[in-house]
């Protein structure tokens, strides 16, 4: 009898949604979707190609900014199939092993991307701070340790997070929010005790982001402090500007994800429309338009991009 009530109350899927309310338009919202994925995934593998082949890009800036392009690829390629699967075929079902996979391989990637970032925070840091010694500091050898670091770091923290989720029972609502998995709403579909998953996401959260956010603004304190004991007004602007297209980034990348995070936290009863669009600005916006501000605030790479249309 009780096999018969676990088979009742387990379902063996969850149930993705698209755009809340907006169902009847799907075909036609995955148009902006789709043209936001080819953007991304054409913009970041651009970036990779242009500074892989160009020899005079082998510095720490774009081998950072190539780290970057690769994490924000895996990112795009995460949350693409669900979503356009969604929007075309109104294929919703998602096995859980399935959606194991792909919480894991988001946060993997974005939590690799966090380390890139306090990563490229600490290059403009040492780049601004101690110019004669920025090629001594960040070798090569640094730097790709720097690299393995951000992905076993990535990796190592999210692993377990898939194991935990496998051994509860789901037995409430299977319907999530958004057109992917997400780890913050798919473990609250269980009916186990998930404490320990929510103090070990949140373990992981502040260990990882939290510390990289926190080493992000300590490096700008640092370079802000070197900028303005430098005399010359237009040398100060010079070196500030350097640092603004990973400003625009590191907003980009962690003001969507705090508000997610606060929402799931703080203020459950907010509608089922703010918290699939957030997730969507969470993981669609910043993979897409990272190259573009790159593109356009980075002069060696503007170039090298004019370039290869304009022959």
């Amino acid at each position: 009898m009780s096999a018969v009530n676990d088979t009742k109350f387990q379902p063996a899927v969850f149930l993705l949604t698209g755009i809340p309310g907006l169902e009847d338009v799907h075909v036609w919202i995955s148009i902006p979707f789709f043209l936001m994925y080819v953007t991304s995934i054409l913009g970041n593998s651009l970036i990779l190609f242009i500074i892989k082949t160009d020899p005079n890009l082998h510095e720490p800036m774009y081998i950072f900014l190539s780290m970057l392009a690769a994490t924000d690829l895996g990112i795009t390629i995460s949350t693409m199939p669900t979503t356009l699967g969604i929007f075309w075929f109104n294929s919703r079902e998602i096995s859980h092993n399935a959606c194991f996979a792909q919480l894991s391989f988001i946060l993997s990637f974005s939590f690799t991307e966090s380390s890139v970032l306090s990563s490229m925070a600490f290059d403009r840091f040492v780049a601004i701070s101690h110019p004669l010694r920025y090629a001594s500091i960040l070798t090569m050898p640094r730097i790709a340790k720097m690299g393995l670091v951000s992905v076993l770091r990535g990796v190592g923290l999210i692993f377990p997070l898939p194991i935990f989720l496998k051994q509860y029972q789901y037995c409430q609502a299977n319907i999530l929010s958004h057109s992917f998995c997400l780890h913050q709403e798919v473990m609250t579909m269980a009916c186990s005790d998930i404490r320990f998953s929510i103090i070990y996401g949140f373990f992981v959260t502040v260990s990882s982001a939290g510390f990289d956010l926190l080493f992000i603004l300590l490096s700008y304190v640092m370079i802000l402090k070197t900028v303005l004991n430098i005399a010359s007004h237009a040398e100060r602007l010079k070196a500030l500007n350097t640092c603004v297209s990973h400003v625009c980034v590191v907003l980009l990348a962690y003001i969507p994800v705090i508000c997610l995070s606060v929402i799931y936290r703080f203020m459950k009863s907010s509608s089922l429309l703010v918290q699939n669009v957030l997730g969507n600005v969470y993981l669609l916006i910043p993979p897409m338009m990272n190259p573009i501000v790159y593109s356009v605030k980075t002069k060696p790479i503007r170039v090298r991009i004019i370039r290869l249309f304009v022959k």
